[in-house]
């Protein structure tokens, strides 16, 4: 071979180029430290050899020179126009049968009739078919079309039909069943698959709030083991391609969270109205975060999704605020005119950001109103209270934080707890900012008043408190109110919840307040539970001072509620139950009534509002009544509350700990607070590589 190709060069080049040629092979033999026989032996290294030949020969003539392919194919000249000597030279290279393919062309097998007596036929083209078993429709490569290869397949798969001939075959070819295009199966491959898995578990990562090295520490392993134990070591090997680095982790949960995004902008663009709800706070790298939820109809049923989750680089303002949700707003073509409404913390004669914000957002969008969110409206409702049960409420919280505030104490307290037998160990710590939390820690600190009695050192000057059967009652009571006012503010909250879910519970309230100052009246204390078993258990009457200041403190509750959740004349009681409306509503025009008797005429809807709640009642009904229905769905998408902001920043501090602080957080919120499901298939079907590495 070698000489071949030196006569070659000694026909077509110059003593130089051989001599060029012949050195740098001389070089590439003593490199591979083989000598020239042994080397030309081997298959792999003799074709390593051609081809370095024919590269130094294309180096010294200074142009690219192309594999040629077959006889039949033109030669085109690469670079530059050659002249008439150096032409016929490669012709006569290109009409050379020994050099005129660098790389063999695969061998096609043929298929031949008699392969059928081996229950095989042809699939696909004639040319280069493949092989095809008539019994169990396998497909087998081209290269099996080897009659020892089919019968093999034959003897081990059909054994039963091993001593059939040609014409029990060619009977079961013609057959109807068979006459019918073989359905492809198409499987994903390895890579694919590991890329599918990568993208759950970094989605199950994410709903989690862990750690990204969590996929590659903890779950990587414990998927081996679990295998490992359950199949085999083969199939635990498989789980090494499934890549949960850090990075990737990372990676993958921003296109989770891109996907996810895709589809709410697909939403928002093709629904007829949506309503907002905002809020602000600081992390714990001392950034300014935004949350804005969105509430709209989609399908069936109305809808509350993450809209944004921002943080604001520089001065946390109303107008930045609004020029963050202005930009998103614009960036994915969402119209302003679809907002009808924009819940916040802040009330319409307070002076704030999120106040700024609002009447920004009402600017670009006339047709939207603002509402104040109705469990901060009852948290300021609930904090007026008399003096004296105001003197009570800040004793116990002193002699709470007497022992919450010193380690050692909390420590005692729990040792003798435990010596008494009591029901529990530990205080409570009372927090301004959530409310809810008065009532637990007001209950837990009166059912440990013998306990802390015994603990208590007779200097600390609150220790009388616990001997005082007075204020031990005063406690009783706002145990018990405080208690039932955070059951009715937990109530309120949650996921699709109404205006009028929150005026009926406020209603409820305000008639049972009545009730209470009545029966407390009348000296009858089984409305408070905790305060009737201390009476029993001391065998007192309540005094007439501690009647008055309980009955001041529920006239006053009731009347400040009715201050922030005032009565109103509501002309939109068809909503709610439009089977009771038997005059023409003031906001409905004629053709809309007209529509709204139709619809309560109908005994089916009738039959399906007492079935369905009443977001999923009027979203229901747009295909069939759809003017009627649009505008009850127009009532029906202002947010409530903030209760979504509020558990939104609830998450947002557990997955942003003090050991991330650099993490951003926002494709977390945006998987983790979102009710879409991402799909990782359309994910994985738009990457070009399918396995990053």
């Amino acid at each position: 071979m070698i000489a071949h190709l030196l006569c070659i060069l000694l026909y077509n080049f110059n003593t130089f180029v051989i001599l060029n040629v012949y050195s740098k092979l001389t070089m590439f033999c003593t490199t591979n430290t083989l000598p020239m026989d042994l080397l030309l032996k081997q298959g792999s290294l003799k074709q390593e050899v051609e081809s370095f030949c024919y590269q130094i020969v294309s180096e010294s003539n200074d142009q690219k020179v192309g594999i040629l392919q077959s006889e039949d194919e033109q030669l085109q000249p690469s670079v530059s126009k050659k002249s008439e000597g150096e032409l016929s030279r490669v012709k006569f290279m290109s009409n050379s049968s020994k050099i005129t393919t660098f790389s063999k062309k695969p061998k096609r097998r043929k298929y031949d009739e008699s392969y059928l007596s081996f229950g095989f036929t042809y699939f696909g083209n004639r040319d280069a078919p493949h092989a095809q078993c008539v019994l169990c429709k396998k497909i087998l490569s081209n290269s099996s079309l080897a009659p020892s290869k089919l019968r093999r397949h034959l003897e081990t798969k059909h054994a039963a039909y091993k001593d059939k001939d040609i014409s029990f075959f060619k009977q079961h070819l013609d057959s109807p069943e068979n006459n019918k295009p073989p359905t492809p199966k198409i499987v994903n491959t390895d890579n694919e698959s590991a890329t599918e898995a990568s993208y759950n578990v970094s989605y199950h990562i994410a709903l989690s709030g862990e750690a990204h090295t969590i996929g590659e520490l903890l779950i990587k392993p414990c998927a081996k083991d679990v295998v490992m134990r359950m199949f085999d070591e083969q199939y635990s090997k498989k789980i090494d391609a499934v890549q949960l680095s850090n990075s990737t982790v990372a990676r993958r949960i921003k296109d989770l969270a891109a996907d996810i995004e895709e589809e709410l902008v697909c939403r928002l663009k093709i629904c007829d109205g949506f309503s907002l709800q905002l809020d602000e706070s600081a992390d714990v790298s001392g950034l300014a975060v935004l949350l804005v939820f969105v509430r709209y109809r989609f399908n069936k049923s109305i809808e509350e999704d993450l809209l944004l989750c921002e943080s604001l680089q520089s001065n946390a303002t109303g107008e930045e605020i609004f020029n963050c949700i202005n930009s998103f707003m614009q960036k994915h073509e969402i119209e302003w005119e679809k907002c009808v409404d924009v819940c916040s913390d802040a009330s319409r004669a307070m002076d704030g950001k999120i106040a700024e914000a609002v009447t920004l957002i009402k600017y670009v969008a006339p047709e939207s109103t603002s509402s104040h969110c109705l469990l901060y409206r009852h948290a300021l409702a609930v904090k007026i209270m008399p003096a004296s049960l105001k003197n009570v409420l800040d004793q116990a919280v002193q002699i709470i934080n007497y022992i919450k505030a010193r380690p050692h104490q909390s420590r005692l307290l729990k040792i003798l707890c435990e010596e008494m037998g009591a029901q529990h160990t530990a205080l409570l710590l009372n927090t301004e900012v959530r409310w809810l939390s008065r009532g637990k820690v007001l209950v837990r600190l009166f059912e440990l008043r013998r306990e802390l009695l015994v603990f208590m050192d007779s200097a600390f000057r609150l220790s009388d408190c616990l001997t005082n059967s007075s204020w031990l009652l005063r406690l009783a009571y706002l145990a018990d109110i405080f208690t039932k006012l955070n059951e009715v503010n937990l109530s309120m909250q949650g996921k699709n919840v109404t205006v009028f879910t929150v005026f009926d519970k406020m209603s409820s309230l305000l008639r049972k307040l009545e009730f209470w100052a009545s029966s407390v009246e009348e000296e009858n204390f089984d409305c408070f539970p905790t305060l009737s078993d201390f009476l029993t258990e001391i065998n007192s009457t309540v005094d007439k001072d501690i009647c008055s200041a309980i009955v001041q403190h529920l006239r006053g509750l009731r009347s400040t509620l009715l201050k922030y959740f005032p009565v109103t004349n509501d002309n939109n009681t068809w909503v709610r139950n439009p089977f009771t409306v038997t005059v023409k509503p003031v906001s409905l025009v004629a053709r809309d009534y007209e529509s709204l008797i139709d619809l309560t005429s109908d005994s089916q809807v009738k039959q399906n509002f007492s079935e369905l709640s009443l977001n999923d009642f009027w979203s229901s009904l747009i295909q069939e009544y759809p003017s009627i229905a649009r505008r009850a769905v127009r009532v029906l998408l202002p947010f409530a509350t903030m209760h979504l902001c509020e558990t939104g920043f609830s998450y947002y501090a557990a997955t942003k700990t003090k050991y991330r602080k650099r993490l951003d957080a926002a494709p977390h919120m945006r998987i983790r607070l979102s009710n879409i499901t991402p799909n990782i298939k359309r994910i994985c079907d738009k990457k070009t590589q399918k396995h990053c590495s």
